[in-house]
């Protein structure tokens, strides 16, 4: 694993490392990583010319030390490199990795591990899981990190903080559902997971052993509740705790396998209220444990029954009950820890107290302005230095005084204590709710983030400096834009609101607009500042000017409309190609491309020029206006099929179809990336997939090659920017509450396209067994048959060979390769080769070779095939239940939709069709060809066609095609339904 997340088409996203040649050698040496990591720089190099297992460094684990994470980056050689991360996992814990008053922390933003010296204003990112993760833990000494994630292919990650490097990786763990809890034991030898779901499994890993299994494991009953919190004993490995808000379970371990423990406890075992449980931890100097509750009370849990001390051990699991509930405080405890010597409690109101083993009050650090506490993390202590909480604390004159500590709160703000002083000082503070809207300056350095808390930041993306905020109370912030000459930022939000604000200090630069009857989903400048535009989750488009006042310019309201009855996909600002008149389009899932006469339009009447609509089944997801590459100009569309298409900026004409990255999901949003100084003739287009952010060389052209991509927000992407000079973009993760920089390196991802070959070498590997294949042969032996039967099959005269077919043969070689395309999308195939050269020539093009015709059958096919469960979808949704249960469609029902619904049949048409699939020839007597009877074809159909068909009779019998299900997707768009507007 080389800390990068980067896909290929239609491949897994996940490598096999299982556990590296560091963690062999700890297994090996016979010593644990905790051992390893307590070695002295100068017994390294001793012990290496000893044994010979280690040559000088030849181990970056074994050589590494704390601080060096930092020192000799190198630069990436992947097209996109994680750079910044803005916003963490406020659900897990923050850590302090360093000591004294260095602030290193360690925590989750979305699939990712961040480790950020604040004080040094820096970053390193420990990337590996292709999921979210869900859970992770730090051994003691801050060096080990284990975290692990659910979703499909979940895997566990043992991590060494002073390298960054993935020391071990276990594979399907938990392949079911993923983990939801993680623990490492003291002596950093074993990890204890708690999978997710309703049944959840629990196991012991020995993590520097290479096998793939776990050491023991138990499933536990759903009525324990849902166990989300897990951890060792001390004093004893083979010993652990979890708990979920209602049950407490208690495991010991070993050769007898995993055994457990549930006690019951309720409100009448003390006649007291217990309260939900948080935490549990395990006493420091006694066989107890203990357990925070909602109520502000602690459980005391000990072992009960008649046993000796020899035997205390073999007792538990079994015997731990309650014995004592301490009611400490009526404020909800949340978090639960021992520190060294001490119990320290965090709670609801920001609160953090220490106790002592009696749990007698020690001291109290609490600020008013601090939420929920979610964790608390100690410095580590300097070498040589004593417990901070001993015996003598409660005895002694001295003021009991712990250790520097950094508290994290469910409200997401990390916060520094200096306990000396009792200082609060707040080091991060970041968006508690969703991060849907980015936008970066078209002039500056500069980033805002948009949170549905209401939260506006803007900052320094270059010097990752925090510059100025913004709080909005009303409602959150769903989408934002800068204006092209950055003087204005919009922010349109989730109350159908509009601020139009200063793009330097926020301040509103004129009153609050709100003609929007639902949350606003996008807003966009004209560029000439005369107009800006939104669109809203109500399918409406509205617009509003500027206006002079007076000596000064003033926005107001111009006109909104209706005018689409699906999704709004974006709208787009651009310029009349015969002047410097403004032009709006807005594209939407109703297939509709809209375009809006600004200059006609008046006050409360917003007047459409042309409404357009571009794709026949497949949904249009996105657009962008085309880069000058030609003569021509276009507008660009991405759709839920995995094409590109590009469409005449005047006719609207489908010019081009190509096949687009096809990485797991289609393009959701596109944003053509501004033109390189160093050479202004390469332009390239960024992207995001469901879960992917990726890069793209222009033109487009189907070269799979020539497109990368790499995993960013696995629970969805919710915005894409990139910054005014092409070197940055930014995508935003919705509900992971993030926002992540990613450097661009274009030299990388040319040099990936250079090797994967030119002309029509990457065009070959897309086709079924390559250039050497046989469904190549067959290619081959249909295009040139369309030669002979363009000249005439019976013929005796001199063929004139030709590298070339007419147009009209197009889709019959199309057909008899398996594709079948609609009657519009064969014009739209002819059209695009007959002006390929129209707009530079004047003149149409009337034949294509057989390299250009492969390109075009790769542009246009269905991406994944024909899949058996969109003919299954159609049928649930066209069908109904037969006596068996099955869902069957009536002969007759189906042969009225094909004929009424969609691109109508005649009878005939439809007969023929049929009779031909069904290898059939009705009215032809031996091998010569006869009149055609459609009567007789009609006949022939309902003697072979059932009365009820289903949706496999329907594939195999009648169409006759092998149905090959696509590679695993988890998007949703892309399983469109098939007869969506009846037109499959």
């Amino acid at each position: 694993m080389d800390g990068s997340n980067e896909v290929t088409p239609e491949q897994p996203t996940g490598g096999r490392t299982g556990i590296s040649s560091e963690a062999m050698e700890m297994s090996q040496d016979g010593q644990t990583a905790q051992e390893v990591a307590a070695v002295p720089e100068q017994q390294m190099q001793q012990r290496s010319g000893e044994d010979g297992q280690h040559d000088g460094f030849a181990s970056s684990v074994w050589a590494a030390m704390p601080g060096m994470l930092f020192q000799d980056r190198q630069t990436s050689l992947h097209p996109l490199s994680l750079s910044w991360v803005w916003g963490y996992n406020s659900s897990l814990a923050v850590h302090s990795l360093m000591d004294g008053e260095d602030r290193v922390l360690l925590y989750v933003s979305s699939h990712t591990v961040v480790i950020h010296d604040i004080l040094g204003n820096r970053q390193y990112h420990l990337q590996g899981h292709t999921n979210t993760i869900s859970c992770l833990c730090v051994s003691e000494d801050r060096r080990w990190v284990a975290t692990a994630d659910r979703g499909p292919d979940a895997l566990i990650i043992v991590w060494d903080s002073f390298s960054g490097i993935p020391v071990r990786t276990i594979f399907e763990s938990h392949p079911e559902d993923g983990v939801s809890a993680i623990a490492i034991s003291q002596d950093v030898k074993y990890l204890a997971t708690i999978s997710t779901g309703t049944v959840q499994r629990v196991c012991v890993w020995r993590w520097t052993s290479p096998t793939e299994s776990p050491e023991c494991s138990t499933e536990l009953r759903p009525e324990f509740g849902y166990q989300d919190y897990v951890i060792f004993n001390p004093q004893n490995p083979y010993e652990f705790v979890s708990n979920s808000k209602t049950q407490v379970i208690f495991y010991l371990w070993g050769d007898a396998g995993l055994q457990y423990g549930a006690p019951l406890l309720s409100g009448q075992t003390f006649n007291s209220v217990v309260g939900r449980f948080s935490q549990s931890v395990f006493h420091f100097n006694n066989s107890q444990a203990l357990t925070a509750t909602s109520a502000g009370k602690l459980v005391v849990w000990d072992v009960v029954g008649p046993h000796t001390p020899s035997k205390e051990l073999q007792a538990k699991p079994h015997s731990m009950k309650p014995i004592k509930l301490v009611p400490l405080q009526e404020e909800s405890l949340t978090v639960l820890q021992v520190f060294e010597s001490c119990i320290v409690t965090g709670d609801v109101k920001g609160q953090v107290k220490f106790y002592n083993g009696q749990l007698r009050f020690l001291t109290c650090y609490s600020h008013c302005t601090v939420g929920p506490i979610r964790s608390i993390s100690f410095s580590k202590p300097p070498p040589g230095a004593s417990p901070a909480c001993s015996t003598s604390c409660t005895t002694s004159s001295q003021p009991f005084i712990p250790r520097n500590f950094i508290l994290s709160t469910s409200d997401a703000t990390v916060l520094h204590v200096a306990t000396d002083t009792t200082n609060f000082e707040k080091i991060m503070e970041e968006a508690k709710q969703a991060v849907n809207a980015i936008a970066c300056h078209p002039r500056r350095e500069l980033i805002a983030v948009g949170s549905h808390c209401g939260l506006l930041k803007v900052w320094d993306y270059q010097q990752t400096k925090y510059l100025v905020s913004r709080i909005f109370t009303q409602a959150g912030i769903q989408c934002l834009s800068y204006d092209p000459k950055g003087y204005f930022l919009a922010a349109g939000f989730t109350d159908g609101s509009v601020y139009v604000l200063d793009a330097i200090s926020l301040k509103s630069s004129s009153k609050e607009f709100k003609f929007s009857h639902g949350p606003v989903t996008h807003v966009s400048f004209s560029h000439d500042l005369d107009y800006f535009a939104t669109a809203d989750e109500k399918y409406s488009v509205t617009v509003y000017r500027r206006v002079l006042r007076h000596g000064t310019g003033r926005w107001e309201h111009l006109a909104g409309l209706h005018s689409h009855y699906k999704p709004i996909r974006g709208i787009l600002f651009g310029v009349q190609l015969d002047s410097n008149e403004p032009r709006l389009l807005s594209l939407g899932e109703d297939r509709q491309l809209v375009e809006y006469d600004l200059n006609s339009s008046r006050k409360d009447h917003l007047v459409v020029l042309h409404k357009d609509r571009i794709e026949q089944i497949a949904v249009p997801l996105c657009l962008a206006w085309y880069p000058q590459l030609s003569t021509e100009s276009f507008i660009l569309t991405a759709n839920n099929h995995y094409k590109m298409k590009l469409y005449n900026t005047t006719t609207k004409m489908c010019r081009k179809t190509l096949l687009g990255p096809t990485y797991g999901s289609p393009l959701e949003k596109i944003q053509i990336l501004p033109t390189s100084t160093t050479d202004p003739r390469k332009s390239y287009l960024a992207y995001v997939t469901k879960d992917k952010v990726g890069l793209q060389i222009l033109p487009v052209d189907g070269n799979p090659h020539k497109s990368s991509a790499f995993i960013c927000h696995p629970d969805g992407v919710s915005d894409l920017a990139s910054s005014y000079d092409g070197r940055y973009v930014f995508t935003a993760g919705g509900n992971d509450c993030t926002v992540m920089k990613w450097e661009v390196n274009l030299n990388a991802l040319d040099a990936a396209a250079s090797l994967g070959g030119e002309d029509l070498i990457p065009f070959y590997s897309l086709l079924d067994g390559g250039r050497e294949g046989e469904f190549f042969r067959e290619m081959e032996d249909f295009f040139y048959y369309a030669q002979l039967h363009n000249h005439g099959i019976d013929t005796l005269e001199t063929r004139q060979v030709s590298t070339h077919i007419p147009l009209e043969e197009i889709p019959s070689v199309m057909r008899a390769m398996g594709f079948y395309p609609s009657e519009e999308k064969i014009e739209d195939m002819i059209n695009e080769v007959k002006f390929s050269t129209y707009v530079d020539t004047g003149e149409q093009v009337t034949k294509i070779n057989f390299g250009d015709f492969i390109k075009l059958y790769i542009n246009h096919r269905p991406a994944f095939g024909l899949s058996m469960k969109n003919i299954q979808r159609a049928f649930q949704v066209l069908g109904y239940d037969n006596e068996n249960g099955d869902k069957v469609i009536d002969r007759g029902d189906l042969l009225l939709l094909l004929q009424r619904r969609g691109e109508h049949m005649t009878e005939d048409e439809l007969a023929q069709c049929l009779t031909t699939l069904m290898r059939k020839h009705p009215g032809r007597g031996g091998s010569e060809p006869d009149t055609y009877d459609p009567s007789g074809a009609a006949a022939l159909t309902e003697e072979e066609i059932p009365e009820e068909i289903t949706a496999e009779i329907f594939a195999a019998d009648i169409l006759g095609l092998p149905i090959a299900e696509p590679e695993k997707r988890t998007e949703k768009s892309d399983e469109s339904s098939v007869c969506e507007d009846t037109e499959a």
